[in-house]
C-alpha cells in the first residue's frame, strides 16, 4: 500500500510500480477533473499541482507521488463555493468545451502563488504549455488577470477592516 495526500487527505492506495498519477487519481480515487488528452506529457490537460507545482500526472508514476502534497481542480472550490480562480474562469469564459480547463486553473494557481500581479505575458508563458484545442487562449490570459485582480481585491478588503 502506498499513503498519497490528495487534496488534503490521506489514501491508501495499491499502487503497481509501473501506474502512473493521472489514472491513480481517476480510476482509483474517482477524481475526473483530472484529465488526460495526450498521454504522453504534451498537452498538460492532466496537470496537478505537486507540492504547489504545475506537474503531468500522465507521465509522472504514481509511487513518485508519496509524501508529496496533490492538489487537483477537486481540491480548490466546491460547486456550491468555487474558489476565486474558478469563478475568474467563469466570469470571463475562459474555456469553451473545459477538457483543458483544471490544468489550466491549476497553473494560474501557482503562478498567483509566486506571483501575485502577473502581466499577460507572464500569463502566456505560465500558461505556454497547455494546449486548448478550442483556441480560447486570450479569454484564458484574461480569466487569470481577472484571478489576480480578485485576490488583489480580497487582501484589499482585508486590509480595511
Amino acid at each position: 500500500m502506498t499513503k498519497l495526500r490528495v487534496n488534503g487527505q490521506y489514501y491508501d492506495v495499491q499502487i503497481e510500480p509501473n501506474e502512473m498519477l493521472s489514472d491513480v487519481l481517476i480510476k482509483k480515487l474517482g477524481l475526473h477533473g483530472v484529465r488526460v488528452s495526450c498521454s504522453r506529457g504534451e498537452c498538460a490537460s492532466c496537470t496537478v499541482l505537486l507540492d504547489g507545482n504545475p506537474t503531468l500526472s500522465c507521465i509522472m508514476l504514481a509511487m513518485q507521488a508519496e509524501g508529496k502534497e496533490i492538489t487537483t481542480i477537486e481540491g480548490l472550490g466546491t460547486y456550491d463555493k468555487l474558489h476565486p480562480i474558478q469563478e475568474a474562469f467563469v466570469e470571463e469564459q475562459g474555456f469553451q468545451c473545459g477538457f483543458c480547463t483544471p490544468g489550466m486553473i491549476l497553473s494560474t494557481k501557482a503562478l498567483l502563488e509566486r506571483n501575485k500581479r502577473p502581466n499577460s505575458e507572464e500569463v502566456a508563458l505560465a500558461l505556454s504549455g497547455h494546449i486548448c484545442r478550442c483556441g480560447a487562449y486570450p479569454l484564458i490570459i484574461k480569466s487569470a488577470l481577472k484571478a489576480a485582480q480578485k485576490f488583489e481585491d480580497m487582501d484589499n478588503d482585508k486590509n480595511k477592516h
